[in-house]
């Protein structure tokens, strides 16, 4: 009977901090759509570290971060197996597929960061740093229309993201040189 007990309230309570979780990410991005350029660095932030912050596992917490350094230092290989060891132990971590993604794009593995990408976004629609990353992809794809999509897309979701703005314009000159 205790185990039972036990278990029903570490279920409760992870489903409660994982609520908790989501109730905050959804006003801050609310925040995101609504507020001054001068505020909405410090939301971006806020939502960067709720993404970072594994909601249940420090210690997965602390191996993202591990991965990060790894990244840092430019030690793109071991960041790559940091990463996929966190995905192996939880696959709904939407910023370990992101960290993988950007580190096999740094690597050239364009098709790889977009797979990953891909599942950041399933289950994280609104990671307006993977659609970022999406558009880069599909620049060195030259997927340009694609491209230009997903800085719209981060642009709905971040509006007053000024790098999305110039990213769409230079696409947009590169397709017109292209066309000459």
């Amino acid at each position: 009977m205790r185990r039972i007990i036990i278990f029903v309230l570490f279920i409760t309570t992870g489903v409660s901090i994982a609520n908790e979780r989501d109730i905050k990410l959804d006003r801050l991005f609310d925040d995101l759509k609504n507020l001054n350029s001068k505020l909405t660095y410090e939301t971006e932030q806020q939502i960067w570290k709720i993404w970072s912050t594994h909601p249940t596992d420090q210690k997965l917490t602390t191996i993202l971060n591990q991965g990060s350094e790894l990244v840092l230092s430019q030690k793109y290989v071991e960041a790559v197996h940091v990463f996929s060891k966190i995905i192996k132990l939880d696959p709904t971590w939407a910023e370990a597929w992101n960290k993988r993604a950007t580190v096999l794009y740094l690597l050239g593995d364009y098709e790889g960061s977009q797979r990953d990408i891909n599942e950041v976004l399933k289950l994280e629609s609104r990671h307006f740093g993977a659609l970022s990353g999406q558009g880069l992809v599909n620049i060195k794809l030259k997927n340009y229309e694609k491209a230009i999509k997903s800085y719209q897309q981060a642009l709905e979701i971040y509006p007053s993201m000024k790098s999305h703005k110039i990213m769409i314009k230079q696409i947009e000159e590169l397709i017109q040189e292209e066309l000459i």
